[in-house]
Formats: C-alpha cells, structure tokens, sequence
C-alpha cells in the first residue's frame, strides 16, 4: 500500500459518486481535490463552518449544511460561478440530501414540522407535513422514481409514497408500529422493511401498494430491534438485535434461515479462524557491531523501552472474548448489534455486538458459519467492506489499519507521524482509501487482491 502526505480537514470529508473527484472540509471552505493527485481543483468558500457535505449522484453539485445558521449551500463543479442557498427561516434545518436525479434538495426543518423538496431547476418547492425524523426515514428505490417518507400524525405512523418525476404524492398507508424507527427498500425495489423502536420488537415488510407482506416479531419482552441491512442481492434481510443475534430472512418465504448468536466465549468445534491483534518487539541483530564502551553508557539512559511491531496471532480453541456488561442503571445500554453490513457479493456479513466493541464477527452465508473473528486491542471505530470485492477493512483509533480477506488477515502500519485512524471510507472503485485523523487525512491507494477482476486471470 502507498500513502499519501497529511492534509488538514475540520469535519466531513467524501468521495464524489464517479470516483474522480474528493471533497473536505476546511472550517468554512469546501476544497474539491482530484482523486489521483490531491491538487485543489476547486474551492468554495461558505458563510459559516460546513457540518455536513453530500454530493449530488451526478458528482456535478454538492451541498454544504451549515447547521449552525442553519442553512444549505450548494454548489456546481462544472459551473463555479453558480450559486444556490436554502434558508427555512424560523422553522430552521435540521438535515439535507439530494434526491436521485441530482436535481432537488430534500430538507427537514427542525422539530420535524415539514420536509421540503427544492428545484434547482425551477426553484419550485414542495412541502410534506410532519416527517418522522430529521435524518432516516426516508428511503429511495434504486431506480430513483420513487421516495418513500415516513410522517406522523393523530399518534400513528404513515408511508407516503411519491414519484420523483412530479413530486407528487402517489399513495399514503398506515404502518403497524408503535414508534417507526427507520424504512429501507429492497434492492429490486419490490419491497419496504420498517422497524419499530427498540421498545418494540417488531419488523414488517410492506409491499409499494400499502399490503403487509410479512411481519416478523423474535420476542416480545426486552428490548428489540438496533440494526438493520439488505444484502446487495436482495435476497436476504439481515435483523441485529438487543438480545446479541442476527436473524437473517430469505425474500422468497420472509422466513427465518439462520440465526448467529455473539458469544463471549467460543468453543469447538469451529472451522473460524481467530485472529487476535498483538505487539511483538522487534528482534534486531547487533552481533556484528562494535561500539565503544563511553557510546554505549551515554546512551544507556536515553534508550528506548523497546520497538514492537503490531500483528495478528492466530488463536486456539476455546477462547474468551473480551466483553463488558453495560450497566442496569442507564438507558440506551452498549448492547446488542451496534455495526452490521454485507459484502458486494452478499456472501460475508460483518458484525459487531457492542457489549463486546474490540471484536469483528464475519459471517459466511453461503455455508451458514462463523468465518472468522478479529479481536482488536482497542473499541473498532469504523469497518468497510471493499465495494468491488470481499475484503474488509477496519480502524480502531490507532496507526494502524487492519484488513481481512478470505485468505487471512494481516495488519499494515501507517507511516506518518502521529497519526491516528479515527475514521475510514472507501472510493467506489476500490482504488483508494480516505483515512481521517482527527484534524488531518490522508488516502492510502489498495492493491487489488489476487482472485479478484479480470486482470487476475492465469492468462
């Protein structure tokens, strides 16, 4: 792997949809930098500090939420001198995204009293009362014609459905929850998933004309549902809950097919290979040296404690896993599936249960099994999973980064002074990694793996 110098950044930072292109945030600045070079390619200068960037699908706009005014600036690539700004007023804003023809602005005002769809076009405006949440429950098919949003009103939770051509309202049901948490479609667009609060376990599959098609409910005491995710394919619905297992459903039946429990102690037999992470001093020969007697009691004093080098060791069975109990006392416990989400082929899934936050969890699907497990020295605080093959990558805060494959797993070092790993993605070509420090990042370019594209062929 090859690492770039470090660059400053204030706040968020992302790839651009065609992978050419990188923005960052630099206090109130928006530095747009080519992928390949880092060279500013453009720099837009907003009225306050950026909280929030998301570029358009098109990679030609990109807003700015200036949350602190609050506000939302856009701005164009291809046409600098361009300029768009959506002021709510008193009703404020609390979060911004684009629709997917890269033409309109979705924003919700704060205490969620409206969400208005602006036209860059012809700067019309759409208003639908009472959505549900600021930043989720909003959801878009794959196509892009239609938008699912959740409203609430009278004490009960809706779908309203509309087409992204007209903005026109196509259709609003009632949906069977007490407190609507999120809403996802399916990848083939045939399908929503709606989750209730963790107060209320309780997942439902709806149709696009309103009809449930499945409702799903593990137990009814304790508290439910905390993650949920479609595999790219589509054909399964992976549920991570409170009680520490992941239930996934098959899109054919809605059934049940696996369940994985996260255990705090792993027993054979198992064909899972347990990867932990460790530090081993550096082994340095100095047989061949001659030094002087007054070199050496000078610098006796000023020695190092000793080099380490960091490393996965495979590990025996059984095993303990390092694990906390949250407190009895406190709401929203550290339990339960906190971070979940398949690989682009849909055969790995990757979890983590937050009451054990040192340790990666990877599913095979295809085999119904525990794959492997990595247990880091410290809380994991971003995975990814390469969006071209099966290869995940993690950071825990430290200076290193640490990659699994189906071949193994190895750990690689960051060469730059005092930088630390608070926070990764990937370019959507697999070519590049942004790591984020916490006032500094740098991009890593990432080797394709050996079984992977059409340049690994034995031709």
């Amino acid at each position: 792997m090859e690492f770039t110098e470090a660059y400053k950044q204030t706040g968020p930072c992302c790839f651009s949809p065609n992978s050419r292109y990188l923005a960052v945030a630099v206090d109130y600045r928006l530095v747009i930098r080519d992928v390949l070079s880092l060279k500013v390619v453009q720099l837009f200068s907003c009225l306050d500090k950026i909280s929030y960037i998301e570029w358009a699908l098109d990679s030609e706009y990109i807003l700015c939420g200036l949350y602190k005014r609050p506000m939302i600036q856009a701005w164009s690539l291809t046409q600098p001198e361009w300029t768009c700004k959506i002021d709510e007023g008193p009703a404020g804003i609390a979060y911004a995204r684009w629709s997917p023809d890269s033409r309109h602005i979705l924003t919700t005002s704060e205490f969620q009293l409206r969400l208005t769809v602006w036209s860059l076009v012809n700067t019309a405006c759409i208003h639908v009362q009472w959505p549900k949440h600021a930043s989720k429950g909003v959801s878009f098919t794959q196509d892009g014609k239609f938008a699912a949003i959740c409203t609430r009103r009278d004490c009960k939770d809706y779908i309203n459905l509309l087409s992204c051509h007209t903005w026109e309202i196509m259709g609003v049901f009632a949906v069977d929850t007490l407190d609507l948490a999120d809403i996802e479609w399916s990848p083939d667009d045939s399908a929503i998933v709606i989750w209730d609060s963790p107060l209320d376990y309780k997942v439902l599959i709806y149709s696009p004309d309103g009809r449930c098609l499945f409702k799903y409910q593990a137990y009814e005491s304790g508290l439910g549902v905390k993650s949920v995710a479609w595999s790219p394919c589509g054909q399964f619905l992976a549920v991570g809950s409170f009680d520490q297992m992941i239930r996934v459903l098959n899109h054919l039946t809605w059934k049940i097919f696996a369940e994985f429990m996260h255990l705090s102690t792993l027993r054979g037999p198992c064909s899972a290979a347990v990867f932990k992470e460790v530090d081993e001093p550096l082994q340095l020969d100095m047989s061949d040296l001659r030094l002087s007697d007054d070199f050496i009691q000078g610098n006796s004093e000023n020695a190092p404690e000793g080099h380490f080098r960091v490393r996965y060791k495979v590990m025996e069975l059984p095993i303990s896993l390092p694990s906390q109990k949250p407190p009895a006392d406190k709401p929203n416990p550290k339990q339960g599936i906190g971070l979940m989400s398949w690989s682009k082929d849909s055969q790995y899934l990757f979890t983590r249960n937050d009451s054990m936050p040192t340790v990666i969890w990877i599913w095979d699907i295809s085999h119904l099994e525990l794959a492997a497990i990595l247990v880091q020295k410290d809380p994991i605080r971003a995975a990814a999973w390469d969006p071209t093959c099966s290869r995940l990558v993690l950071c825990t805060g430290s200076s290193h980064l640490y990659m699994w494959s189906p071949s193994g797993a190895y750990c690689v070092s960051i060469p730059l002074p005092q930088f630390t790993i608070s926070d990764l993605k990937w370019n959507l070509d697999g070519s590049s990694l942004l790591l984020k420090d916490r006032e500094s990042f740098c991009c890593a370019s990432v080797p394709m793996l050996p079984d992977s594209g059409e340049d690994s062929s034995d031709d």
